[in-house]
């Protein structure tokens, strides 16, 4: 029998691990961590392990669909591509290149083809609206620190002696980092660890756990400001040399004393002052903020600005072990000049440009607007890729309605999620093991400058196609041949690396492990802001009507700003929560059994106290409900959750956390919607029942 091992990448989240995956005759049998690849180290998550049972599952889509008055029919690639071309030029002629969307999901984040390819064909057809998760997910952060740094610095918390972890549990959704954290307490070379977060996570024994009310992180680091001025633990040195706006920080922080605060976070103010000083005084000394936990509140872009702050003020950028500038490779380009502006533009003007830098993404949460009111004028299509958007998106309900009422959708996925259900046309799209690419850029998350080649593993399962494909025959029948000379995936490879100073033949076998395009260097003082300083006060923003420095901004809807609304509904609710078989809505539509075993349906976090006072009991079905909508989901007591507050999860079709969530922009920077620090109402489900 013949079989090989072929080193490559797994793209089912950010983190990118390698992965040795063992081919027999032509089917994939194992698949392992890769030892050798400097972010993962051999480390694989359940979604790793569960590859093999993935890509073969029994529910992928394996041939073009066609909606129809009777239901789902099988047709042609050629028919699929037909009929959309002839829909969206039809679009186009009657409504005007905008009214088409390109949507791509969360794997247009790690699958370079995916995105580089939507944003080619939007711009070739000349709509400005492509829509991605960057409208409500981790652009606030990089907005943030190019606001601050003039470029974005990453996280290096293996080789810190402090870190605070805030809103992460990263034996859950940050395992590589995790482990080498865990390495590094272990080896005693990380002596504080401080995690902020409602919940008693895993890591929170290794260190103090600070219990924060939902949504005041931005009140407990201006807090945390005040105590170190005021006590004078600043860098001086570093703060004289390379920053801006000091003393406007250090007045600005005065009003947000430790016992001010502690009114509204609900943390002890000695314990303010405790962590301030250990985070001031031990260096090398590093935040670590979850993925979209300080996203997606109404402060949510000031939240990330005011953790750049705080790096800056205690001297901890561009050193080992604090936030680091990397260089990024260089790859290829396929976006085309745009034309115009995408929607939300007028609205959030620097999501979309700033310093003359311009984001190619349109604010998604006005997609309904403009679908169901025309406003500001009428979306009549969409061509999906990457993401399930029906689930994903707040305020599901309205987005479901919208895409009922487009002219035409098409999507392209492995499996029928919620929002193929809806499209008129959806294609079969190969896995990442089917199909080869560039490897993922790990700097961007992981602070290593490292590439390799995403090879391909096995065959394409059924008449599933790569994204470039799809893309590229899609584009020659709206007769833009020239915009689309590839004819194979080594072709366009060679086009991404093409700039980089790498080529195919050194990652496919010199280095089929990857390896590093650059050497890192902590290099301070390359700030590429307009005072090419750190710029802790910002005239940008102050000009564009917004806060120069962060201050604390109450949720929408809270105990404290609306105190009538909480009485009705009492209980502090927050989305999000993520265990370790699942990302995002992924995997959960798949049928994998390893998966389903472990993780076999949402839970509802809530502490003993709280349940017991609404009559609920641990495995008891309960409602929540918010003045958007309602769901019921199991409940799952547990004492490490502050009292009076609700966590779910997201991601699942069943008990979808996002029917509780509003789509309305309220960071007045970014327009994210706010889907965590909410109010909701919780009761027994009608008849008290237990879930199977």
């Amino acid at each position: 029998m013949a079989r090989q091992v072929i080193k490559s990448d797994c793209i089912m989240c950010i983190n990118s691990c390698g992965i040795e995956a063992t081919v027999e005759d032509g089917k994939l049998i194992k698949v392992e961590g890769m030892k050798e690849h400097p972010i993962s180290e051999g480390v694989l998550c359940p979604r790793g392990e569960a590859l093999v049972e993935w890509v073969y599952s029994p529910d992928r889509l394996q041939y073009p669909m066609k909606k129809s008055d009777t239901g789902w029919k099988r047709i042609s690639w050629d028919e699929a591509l037909d009929t959309t071309a002839a829909k969206i030029t039809e679009i186009k002629e009657r409504y005007g290149a905008r009214a088409l969307a390109v949507y791509t999901g969360s794997m247009g984040t790690e699958n370079i083809e995916l995105a580089a390819f939507a944003q080619r064909f939007r711009g070739v057809y000349g709509t400005p609206n492509l829509l991605s998760v960057e409208g409500n997910c981790f652009r606030s952060r990089i907005m943030a620190r190019q606001m601050t740094f003039g470029g974005y610095p990453i996280e290096e918390p293996w080789n810190a002696k402090c870190i605070i972890v805030f809103g992460t549990n990263v034996d859950n959704s940050k395992v590589t980092v995790g482990a080498k954290i865990y390495k590094a307490i272990e080896e005693g070379t990380m002596t504080q660890v401080i995690v902020v977060d409602p919940k008693r996570i895993p890591l929170a024994d290794k260190g103090i756990h600070i219990k924060i009310r939902p949504g005041t992180d931005t009140a407990l680091c201006l807090g945390m400001l005040n105590v170190i001025i005021s006590e004078g633990l600043e860098d001086k040195e570093f703060v004289e040399k390379y920053c801006l706006g000091f003393d406007k920080l250090a007045e600005h922080v005065k009003q947000y004393t430790p016992e001010k605060v502690s009114e509204i976070t609900w943390i002890p103010a000695d314990d303010i002052r405790k962590i301030a000083r250990i985070f001031a005084t031990t260096k090398p000394a590093c935040i670590v903020p979850g993925t979209c936990s300080i996203d997606q509140h109404i402060n949510g872009f000031q939240g990330n600005r005011i953790h750049a702050i705080m790096m800056a003020v205690t001297g901890n950028v561009d050193v080992p072990g604090g936030w680091v500038s990397i260089p990024f490779i260089r790859l290829g380009d396929l976006r085309m000049t745009e034309i115009s502006d995408p929607i939300g533009t007028d609205e959030h003007p620097l999501f979309r440009r700033f310093w003359g830098r311009t984001s190619p993404y349109g604010q998604q949460m006005l997609f309904a607007d403009a679908v169901l009111k025309g406003k500001p004028y009428p979306i009549k299509g969409m061509i999906c890729t990457g993401g399930n958007p029906a689930v994903t998106l707040p305020d599901s309900a309205r987005i479901r309605e919208a895409m009922k009422a487009l002219d035409f959708m098409m999507v392209a996925d492995l499996f029928m999620t919620d929002t193929a259900k809806l499209a008129d046309i959806v294609v079969p799209a190969c896995s990442f093991l089917e199909k080869a690419g560039v490897g993922y850029v790990y700097g961007v998350t992981n602070c290593i400058p490292y590439a390799m080649v995403r090879k391909q593993v096995i065959q394409p399962i059924g008449e599933s196609w790569p994204d470039w494909k799809m893309w590229t025959e899609l584009g020659k029948r709206m007769g833009y041949d020239e915009f689309f000379p590839w004819k194979t995936e080594e072709e366009v490879i060679d086009f991404f690396l093409a700039p980089s100073g790498l080529n195919r033949e050194q990652l496919t076998k010199e280095h089929p492990e990857g390896t590093y395009y650059a050497k890192k260097k902590y290099v301070q003082g390359r700030y590429s802001t307009p005072s090419r300083k750190i710029e802790l006060y910002s005239e940008t923003l102050l000009e564009n009507g917004y806060d120069p420095i962060p201050h604390h901004v109450e949720p929408s809807k809270s105990p404290v700003s609306t105190p009538e609304l909480f009485e009705k509904y009492p209980v502090i609710l927050t989305t999000g929560t993520r265990v370790p078989e699942f990302t995002h809505t992924q995997l959960r539509v798949s049928g994998i059994n390893s998966l389903k075993k472990t993780a076999p349906e949402p839970l509802a976090e809530i502490h003993p106290d709280t349940a017991k006072k609404y009559g609920i009991s641990d495995g008891d079905m309960m409602t929540i409900e918010t003045v958007k909508g309602k769901i019921e989901i199991k409940a799952k007591t547990t004492k490490d959750l502050l009292p009076g507050i609700l966590s779910i999860p997201h991601g699942w079709e069943i008990a979808n956390a996002n029917e509780l969530t509003e789509l309305e922009p309220r960071d007045p920077v970014t327009g994210y919607t706010e889907m965590k620090a909410l109010l909701c109402r919780i009761s027994k489900a009608e008849g008290g029942r237990k879930a199977a």
